[in-house]
């Protein structure tokens, strides 16, 4: 099978520096070992996502010169490229589970506000064994009278084991680490967990790249991917641009968005900005000698007001 690697930008704001490191690493990792390259928008949520940033996130990468070989703007064979579009492919799955036995109705309210876009580091997680898992079926029937569930996995007591390309050997305790999670809302949007794993494998996607605060969701995606009968990608984890105080960059709080980085750099000294990045933790020197085993794990401190 041929190499494919994968952008997955959320169209929720403007790209900051810290994604477009992300999708940087990417790229070099698929065109390094002679891949394709796809551009898929995860955006599940029709309340946070879409227009003007969806058009925004394709200008802005083709502007630097991040090109793609398939999907959003391109098209393809692994159409649509658009999650909101693919409710259908997520549908098939769900039904896959619930034939399993592996979910189950719950109503907690955290659910809804959380399941349809990625994990932020530091927070909450719905780790452990959720209460709505123990209910009786009279009990699920008498709440379901009153409001429409979200559905979790009942994640097993069982280890997921993977070497990430990146951060080295991962093993992760399902029940412990990751915990029952939301694979779809109660207004029926689905979550981000299971449509990233249907889109993955369903696109052909064999190597994912993307921040290391989404490592334990590779222990989950692993999991369903082993339910669904799909095969598994490779993961490399890369480390996260951090301000010196230790935050993370934000689209929430515009830091280094690329309307600030346009204004200040053009394409070509933009890209250099990420090599060098890159090179405080990468000795190969040049793009075409760029190896993922050479990355280091420890994420980058960044003196922001230095960058715009």
């Amino acid at each position: 099978m041929a190499e494919k690697g994968r952008f997955a930008p959320s169209p929720s704001g403007r790209m900051h520096l810290g994604n477009l490191f992300s999708f940087y690493v990417a790229w070099l990792d698929a065109r390094s070992v002679g891949g394709r390259v796809v551009l898929r928008m995860e955006d599940l949520d029709p309340n946070r996502t879409g227009e003007p940033w969806t058009g925004r996130i394709v200008e802005d990468l083709r502007w630097l010169g991040l090109d793609w070989d398939e999907g959003y703007g391109v098209g393809g064979p692994d159409g649509p490229y658009c999650q909101r579009e693919r409710t259908a492919l997520y549908d098939a799955a769900f039904a896959r589970l619930q034939s399993l036995d592996v979910v189950y109705p719950c109503w907690c309210s955290r659910a809804q506000r959380l399941a349809a876009s990625a994990p932020h580091p530091g927070e909450e997680r719905d780790l452990g064994h959720c209460p709505c898992r123990d209910l009786s079926r009279a009990e699920r029937q008498a709440r379901a009278m009153v409001k429409a569930p979200a559905w979790k996995v009942a994640l097993p007591r069982e280890i997921v084991r993977f070497r990430d390309l990146i951060q080295g050997e991962q093993a992760f305790d399902l029940a412990r680490d990751c915990g029952d999670f939301v694979i779809r809302r109660a207004d029926g949007v689905y979550g981000y967990q299971l449509a990233v794993t249907v889109d993955d494998a369903l696109m052909g996607v064999t190597r994912v790249v993307r921040g290391r605060d989404l490592l334990d969701s590779a222990g989950r995606q692993l999991w369903l991917m082993d339910q669904l009968g799909y095969p598994a990608p490779v993961y490399a984890h890369v480390p996260l641009l951090l301000a010196a105080d230790g935050r993370r960059l934000s689209k929430r709080e515009r830091d280094l968005d690329m309307g600030a980085l346009r204004e200040k750099h053009s394409p070509r000294a933009l890209r250099s900005l990420l090599w060098g990045l890159l090179s405080m933790l990468d000795d190969a020197g040049l793009e075409q000698n760029f190896r993922t085993d050479n990355i280091m794990k420890d994420d980058i401190y960044l003196e922001l007001s230095k960058l715009i």
